[in-house]
This record gives structure tokens, sequence and C-alpha cells, in this order.
């Protein structure tokens, strides 16, 4: 088996994260290590709490037991806007943009919780002010260049074809300066060549020192790009390991990938 992430290798760890809605446990005793700079996958059948995951760790469904620690440190029952805060961004199954706001106004209130202008310093128009909305500008415009709808700049969101929003949210994503990005089925919807430019978008954001951590069906993504894979099932971790070992496992095979695989 390949080795786990070192302590100092580590940048998101879950430790024995349970997530319960009354009677039903959709995360049960969940552990996994994402490693820093590297590409993590968590994969199952629908249901099996892969999305619940994501919400325990941005804060939007804090964990009923168990802890999250980022970069060393516990984030377990943090707010979205904290958890943002210290460095972890996301997108969703299902595209969340402002429709009515260009994407590059989109991207730029992105980078709202990186802003240091006050209330009176905006309300005044102060040089200081006036540099920061420059700044974030220019760094919006880049983030759109860098997804590869740079040119869409003055468009509104829901004017976007289905595949340029996905690239809108991920630019948007990018803006809040994370260290870890959550991608919540970044295929969902493309075509081959969608996907294709996908994975060597992600393989950019990896170079730029952001890990990745994604929820993907597409097998042929997930195993394209992956450096490490954990399989749900019910809610409970049945799998752990680089893409050949998950490939090979038959508990994998059995519950999500089938004979084919």
């Amino acid at each position: 088996m390949s080795e786990q992430a070192g302590p100092d290798r580590s940048l998101l760890s879950a430790v024995q994260v349970t997530k319960r809605f009354g009677g039903l446990v959709a995360v049960d005793g969940v552990s996994f290590e994402v490693e820093r700079g590297k590409i993590f996958a968590l994969i199952g059948p629908n249901g099996a709490g892969k999305t619940t995951m994501f919400n325990c760790v941005t804060g939007l469904s804090p964990p009923t037991a168990g802890s999250i620690l980022f970069e060393g440190r516990k984030i377990t029952g943090a707010r979205p806007h904290e958890v943002a805060a210290m460095g972890i961004a996301r997108t969703f199954q299902n595209v969340r943009l402002f429709e009515y706001m260009s994407a590059l106004d989109n991207v730029r209130v992105g980078q709202h919780v990186r802003m240091k202008a006050k209330l009176w310093g905006s309300m005044l128009k102060l040089p200081s002010e006036r540099r920061e909305e420059q700044r974030v500008t220019e760094r919006a415009r880049e983030l759109l260049e860098f997804v590869g709808i740079g040119r869409h700049a003055s468009s509104y969101a829901r004017n976007l074809a289905y595949g340029q929003q996905r690239r809108l949210e991920i630019a948007r994503a990018l803006a809040t300066d994370p260290r870890l990005l959550l991608l919540d089925e970044p295929a969902a919807g493309f075509t081959p060549n969608e996907k294709m430019n996908l994975m060597q978008l992600v393989g950019r954001i990896i170079d730029q020192g952001v890990t990745v951590f994604l929820i993907e069906h597409d097998m042929k993504v997930v195993m394209g790009i992956s450096h490490r894979i954990a399989v749900l099932d019910h809610g409970e971790k049945i799998a752990e390991g680089s893409p050949e070992e998950v490939r090979r496992n038959p508990r994998v095979i059995e519950a999500y990938l089938g004979k084919s695989a």
C-alpha cells in the first residue's frame, strides 16, 4: 500500500468524522488525510456521503462527532466565512453564481474575504480604497484568463455556457486565495473535450501551489488526475489508496466501479 501523508505533509485531516441527521447516519466514522500539493479524490455511489463530508469540512454542516484539522489546527465547527478566511475554498454540485452580475464582478466578490477596506474608506473613496479596488479588479481579470474565460469578463454569469459557468465558479473560489480547493463534481455535464480541459486546469491549479480535494463520478477524470483516492459507501470509508489500488479493490468493484472497471 502507498504510504499515508506524514504530519508535516498533511494539509487536511479528518479523524473519525460522523454526521447524523436525526436517525440517518450520512457519514460514519470517516478518517483520511489530504497531502499538501496533491490531488485527493473522494468517490462513491450517490448518497454515499461525499458532499456531506465536504459540508463538514467547510462549516456548512458541522460534524456530529470527530475532528477536522487544517494545517494542524482544529477547525471542527468553524463557520463557513471563518473556514474561507483560513484558506479553504469550494465549488458546489449545482453552480451557484450571482446570475445578474458580470463574470468579473463574481470573481471580485470572491476576494472580499481578503480585502481590508473599511466602510468609511469605501464611502469616501480614499486613495487606499481605490488602490485596493484596482488590485482586486486586476486579480479578477487574471483569474478569468487563468480559467480560460477572460473574454467573457463583462458578460452576465447567467448568459455564459454551462462549462463557462463551471470555470467561473472555480475562478471565484480561487479569488479567496485558498491553500485548499474543494471541487464538488466539477466535470458534471461536461463533454469529453471539456473534461480534458478541466483536467489540464486542475493540473495548473496544483502548479500554483493549491492543493485539490475533489468529488467526481467520472472515473476517467478521477483516475487520470488523482494522486490518492478514498471511497465511501453508505457513509463508511471502504477503501483508500492510489488509483491503481482502488481500481483493483474488490469492495470498490462490488460497491461502485462494477465488474468492467
